[in-house]
C-alpha cells in the first residue's frame, strides 16, 4: 500500500472520492470519527470462488482497515442456505450443505491474501453466521428473531417488494431475518456497529440496525457502495465466458489481465478509484500523465490488481504470454520459456487441435500434419504451398522441405506444439 499516512485516512471521505458511498445512516461519519471502530460485510458462499463482483465489497473492508478500523468477513455458512432474494426475480436454486461448506472454505483461503490478519489491534476477522443458528430451534428463532418486525415493516423493503407479483416463498421472505439477526448478534457479541454492503442490500441492512434499535435498545450505523455497472450498461465482471473468478483455475491469470486491458475507456477513471490502492494523488497524477493514452493507463492498474489476487510470478507468466502471442518479434527462446501452465493458457487463447500423441511419437510429416491431422489448411496441396512460401512454422523454426517429419523432439513439455501458417495464424497442439 503506497501510503505513509493511512491512520489520517478517514474512511468516508475516501469513499466519497472514490465514489464508493451510496446510501449511509445518519450520524455515520461523527461516529467513525471518534476511533476505532468495529464492521463488517457478509459473503453467502453460494459460487465456488470469489468473483470480481466480490472484489468491490473486499476493497470497500480493506480501505476501513487501512483507515485504522476492525473488519470482520461474515461467511454466510446460514444465509447460504436460504437464498438471498435481493436483485433476483426468481427463486434460486438452493446449493446443497456439502457444496456450500465446500464453497466456504474455499472462499476463506481466497480473503486471507487480500486483508490483514496478523496480530494487531485492528487485525480482520472471520466469523460463520451458521454459528448463530445451529443450536437454535425453529420455535426459538420465531420467538428471538422472528417477533423482532412486522410484516408490514419487511413488505416495505425493495428485495420483497420486486417479488410480490412472481412470487417469494417463506425461506426467501425470511432472509432479512437472518441478516438482521446477524448484525445484532456481532453487535453484541464483537461490540460491531456498522454493517456495509452493495446498495441492493440496504434494505436487508437497515433491517440489522433496526434489530439493535428495538432489542437492544443501541445504536448502529449501515453504509452501501453503488452497485457497479459498465458504460455499456452490462453488470460488471461479466464476459462473454461469464463471471471473471478470483480463483486461477476458474479464470487464468492472463484472462483476468485482458478483462482489465480490454476495459472500456469510459471505465477506466471508475475503475481506477475503486480497485486502486494508490492514493488519491497518484491516481490523479496518472490520469493527468496519461490522459492522452488510457491503455498504458489500463495496463498499470492491470499490473496491480493481477499481481495483488494472483501473484507477481502470475503476472510475469501474463506478459510472457502476452509477448508470445502479440509481440512480432517473439522468438523461439521466448517459446521455449514457458512452463507447462502458461502453454496451458495459451490453448485457451488461439485455436487449439487435440492430437492422439501416437501421431508424434511415431512420426507424421508436416504436410499431413496440417492438412489431415489439423486441418490447418484444406488439403495436401495447401500445405506444401505454404511451406514452399516459406509460411510454416513449428515452434517458432521455419519448415522449408515438405518432406520434413515432426516427431517428439518437437513436444514441449511433453504435450505441447505450436505451428504457424503466416504471420497472423498461431496454433497450438495439445498431443493427448
Amino acid at each position: 500500500m503506497p501510503r505513509s499516512n493511512v491512520k489520517d485516512m478517514n474512511f468516508i471521505e475516501e469513499l466519497k472520492w472514490r465514489g464508493m458511498l451510496q446510501d449511509a445512516t445518519p450520524g455515520v461519519e461523527e461516529h467513525l470519527s471518534e476511533g476505532k471502530k468495529i464492521g463488517y460485510i457478509g459473503f453467502d458462499p453460494t459460487a465456488p470462488s470469489l468473483t470480481i463482483g466480490n472484489y468491490v465489497q473486499i476493497m470497500l473492508l480493506k480501505l476501513f482497515q487501512l483507515s485504522g478500523h476492525q473488519p470482520i468477513i461474515l461467511m454466510g455458512g446460514a444465509t447460504g442456505r436460504i437464498g438471498d432474494p435481493s436483485g433476483k426475480d426468481q427463486e434460486r436454486q438452493l446449493k446443497t450443505y456439502e457444496e456450500l461448506d465446500n464453497n466456504l472454505a474455499f472462499q476463506k483461503q481466497q480473503f486471507l491474501k487480500f486483508l490483514d490478519f496478523e496480530e494487531g489491534h485492528n487485525k480482520a476477522i472471520v466469523v460463520n453466521n451458521y454459528d448463530f443458528y445451529k443450536d437454535m430451534n425453529v420455535l426459538d428463532f420465531l420467538r428471538t428473531v422472528g417477533k423482532t418486525l412486522t410484516v408490514n415493516y419487511m413488505m416495505t423493503k425493495e428485495s420483497v417488494k420486486k417479488r410480490i407479483e412472481t412470487g417469494i416463498s417463506f425461506t426467501e421472505f425470511s432472509y432479512q431475518l437472518l441478516q438482521g439477526y446477524d448484525y445484532q448478534y456481532l453487535f453484541h457479541q464483537y461490540g460491531c456497529t456498522l454493517q456495509m454492503g452493495g446498495s441492493d442490500q440496504w434494505g436487508n441492512i437497515t433491517s440489522g440496525t433496526e434489530f439493535i434499535r428495538r432489542n437492544l435498545s443501541e445504536k448502529a450505523y449501515a453504509l452501501t457502495t453503488p452497485l457497479l455497472t459498465k458504460a455499456d450498461g452490462t453488470k460488471f465482471g461479466k464476459s462473454e465466458q461469464g463471471n471473471i473468478w478470483l480463483d486461477s483455475k476458474m479464470t487464468s491469470a492472463y484472462r483476468f489481465y485482458q478483462f482489465w486491458i480490454n476495459s472500456d475507456d469510459r471505465d477506466l477513471a471508475k475503475f481506477m478509484r475503486y480497485f486502486s490502492l494508490k492514493s488519491r494523488e497518484q491516481i490523479e497524477a496518472l490520469e493527468t500523465q496519461y490522459s492522452n493514452d488510457p491503455q498504458t493507463l489500463k495496463r498499470i492498474l492491470a499490473e496491480e490488481l493481477t499481481i495483488r489476487v494472483h501473484s507477481k510470478e502470475a503476472y510475469d507468466s501474463v506478459l510472457n504470454v502476452s509477448d508470445l502471442l502479440f509481440s512480432k518479434q517473439a522468438n523461439r527462446n521466448q517459446l521455449l520459456s514457458l512452463n507447462a501452465d502458461e502453454l496451458g493458457t495459451v490453448t485457451e487463447e488461439i485455436p487449439s487441435f487435440r492430437i492422439k500423441k501416437s501421431l508424434i511419437i511415431n512420426g507424421i510429416s508436416i504436410v499431413d500434419l496440417l492438412s489431415e491431422a489439423t486441418n490447418i489448411v484444406a488439403s495436401k496441396g495447401d500445405a506444401r504451398r505454404a511451406i514452399k512460401a516459406n509460411a510454416v512454422a513449428v515452434n517458432k523454426e521455419k519448415v522449408s522441405q515438405h518432406e520434413a517429419t515432426i516427431n517428439h523432439e518437437s513436444l514441449l513439455h511433453g504435450r505441447y506444439i505450436m505451428v504457424e501458417n503466416g504471420k497472423k495464424n498461431k496454433y497450438l497442439l495439445v498431443a493427448e
